[in-house]
């Protein structure tokens, strides 16, 4: 039979459950977007920018069984799109981006947009295809779906030349899709050694990440049954519970809110799940990790990169975890009582919301008030999302997550910009639900004009701008070493007239005493399927312990003799102006 290269992607797409692309039409792909347009099962939007598409499919990945997927034109699609596909591959996140390629029948050099693309996505992606028959195409997808979706998730990338995506080619069959998965066997011995460790074990803790996010059931269960405390990752802060009792927020030691710092003090055997232990939620690696360490993961080239382990397991959290509860069971091992952790994690919380509760500015909003006042009208399967700055952290210690895949956040790649085309994409997966972005002034300008996406689809999502005028994460850094700012001062920035410009509602937040009214106005709006700008001047003036214990964490490792000089030059210019 014979079929256009365009109708057979949009079948194999079909098949392996993609519901919405995003990207740009070019001359490279023209035919796909007209295929996309009569499909029964598939959306494709339109964005303003290729790196806004890749965060919001990014999202789509996060938040939905769908995996999220980009329609994009070869050399400039793909290079405006490497932040979202970068931060994809970093965090775990599975993708698929098609590309246009150049005509292969024209035997012409120097085309339109021809460029070798799989050099420069080589190390941002886990496979990289390029099609050369219409025979191709089907079983090609089908394998960069199981790819993107399997062991450690990620993107993969397919070019498909243009002329095979606009002419008919011949097909022998048109196959359909069997989902293949890995049936994941437990090492029997490090499970045992592992199980015996952790129940030997006087006070142990539990470190979960992302990978972690499909055994949130599991996680429960075993902490509450050795009595453990459990800190996570930013990015897997949904995967427990933010208001279980054992829960302590991210990270543990003086980096981290004040109940991760005490819960973990005496820590003999800490169980880490899912997690790489990466620079954001070890605090700078300054995490005081015990010698009895087992770590759970799908990827064995994370075991003792950063902190050796004493056993590990790899493979599926759930299964894993699942095994080890049985055995727990098996041997009639009762829940240890855990009710003085309990006390003690729920009495520094209280203090740490007391102090910030306390901390209070004339005409701005306190970050915990707000936080409080933003959860108590969110269900739990709303969704938060946040983009990088100083409000990502103000938003992992004082907005509990509560159920899973509702926090979402740029994380290893760290990419500032995230929030806005994420918080989109969270919605357009998920309709019924609530989606409110987080994201500060400067990270907001650099994808903000996707609200017009949002705009023109009737895609209701709540955008929160956390306005001081400043980078304030980096200007906080610069201020205890360097005692001034450089470059970390934002221009004027009229919030209002991007809402105008973009078709979206503006809300103005300058007080703590008008947040509840002012939320559920933006609240209202968004189920209208308007997207709202809510411009928060927002109190930075109190420093999150993250940011805190990070900046002593890094001055703590300088040399004696450059330590003294950066200390000797702060205080000399706090003294001089």
């Amino acid at each position: 039979m014979k079929k256009t290269g365009a109708e057979l992607i949009v079948y194999a797409l079909e098949q392996i459950g993609v519901k919405f692309t995003f990207g740009i039409p070019g001359v490279h792909n023209t035919e796909l977007y007209d295929e996309l347009n009569i499909s029964k099962d598939i959306t494709p939007y339109l964005v303003t920018h290729e790196c806004g598409a890749a965060f919001m499919a990014d999202a789509i990945s996060r938040t939905s069984e769908s995996i999220g997927t980009l329609v994009i034109v070869p050399a400039a699609g793909a290079t405006h799109a490497l932040s979202g596909i970068g931060e994809a591959y970093l965090d775990g996140i599975p993708m698929l981006i098609i590309s246009g390629g150049v005509r292969t029948d024209t035997g012409k050099k120097f085309q339109l947009h021809q460029m070798d693309q799989s050099g420069f996505l080589k190390g941002i992606t886990k496979k990289f295809f390029r099609v050369e028959t219409h025979e191709d195409i089907i079983p090609i997808i089908f394998e960069a779906y199981e790819i993107a979706t399997e062991d450690e998730a990620g993107p993969v990338f397919i070019e498909i030349p243009v002329n095979i995506q606009l002419f008919s080619g011949k097909v022998s069959y048109i196959p359909t899709f069997t989902p293949e998965r890995n049936v994941w066997k437990i090492n029997e011995a490090a499970l045992e050694k592992s199980y015996n460790l952790l129940k030997s074990s006087s006070h142990p803790g539990i470190f979960a990440g992302w990978g972690a996010r499909e055994a949130t059931k599991e996680l429960i269960e075993l902490a509450e049954l050795i009595g453990a405390p459990v800190a996570t990752t930013l990015q897997g802060l949904s995967v427990f519970p933010g208001n279980h009792p054992l829960h302590t927020g991210m990270g543990f030691g003086p980096y981290s809110v004040p109940a991760g710092e005490a819960a973990f003090e005496n820590c003999d055997c800490l169980l880490a799940i899912g997690t790489r232990f990466s620079e954001i939620p070890t605090g700078s690696f300054s995490m005081k990790v015990p010698e009895n360490l087992i770590h759970i993961d799908v990827n064995p080239d994370v075991f003792s990169k950063n902190y050796p382990a004493k056993f590990e397991l790899e493979g599926d959290a759930k299964h894993i975890l699942g095994a080890i509860i049985e055995k727990f069971k098996k041997d009639g091992v009762q829940k240890k009582g855990s009710e003085k952790m309990k006390d003690l994690i729920l009495k520094k919380k209280k203090e740490y919301e007391t102090e910030w509760e306390k901390h209070s500015v004339p005409d701005k909003v306190n970050p915990s008030i707000f936080f409080r006042e933003l959860r108590k009208q969110m269900k739990e399967e709303d969704i938060l999302v946040v983009d990088d700055g100083n409000h990502t952290f103000l938003a992992a210690e004082l907005f509990p997550a509560i159920r899973p895949k509702t926090f979402i956040s740029p994380s290893d790649f760290n990419s500032m910009g995230y929030c806005v085309p994420a918080s989109i994409g969270a919605k357009i997966a998920n309709p019924d639900r609530n989606v409110v972005g987080i994201v500060g002034d400067g990270a907001f300008l650099m994808t903000g004009l996707e609200l017009l996406t949002a705009s023109t689809n009737s895609v209701g999502v709540v955008i929160c701008v956390f306005y001081d005028g400043e980078l304030s994460q980096i200007s906080q850094g610069q201020q205890i070493p360097y005692s001034r700012k450089t470059c970390t001062i934002l221009g004027e920035l009229q919030l209002e007239g991007i809402a105008q410009g973009t078709g979206a509602a503006y809300l103005s937040l300058e007080s703590n005493e008008n947040i509840d009214s002012v939320l559920k106005q933006a609240f209202r709006i968004s189920d209208e399927g308007r997207p709202v700008i809510v411009d928060i001047k927002i109190d930075y003036s109190k420093a999150t312990r993250f940011t805190k214990g990070v900046v002593q964490a890094n001055l703590g490792r300088f040399p004696l003799g450059e330590k003294f000089r950066f200390i000797g030059r702060a205080l000399w210019r706090k003294l001089t102006g």
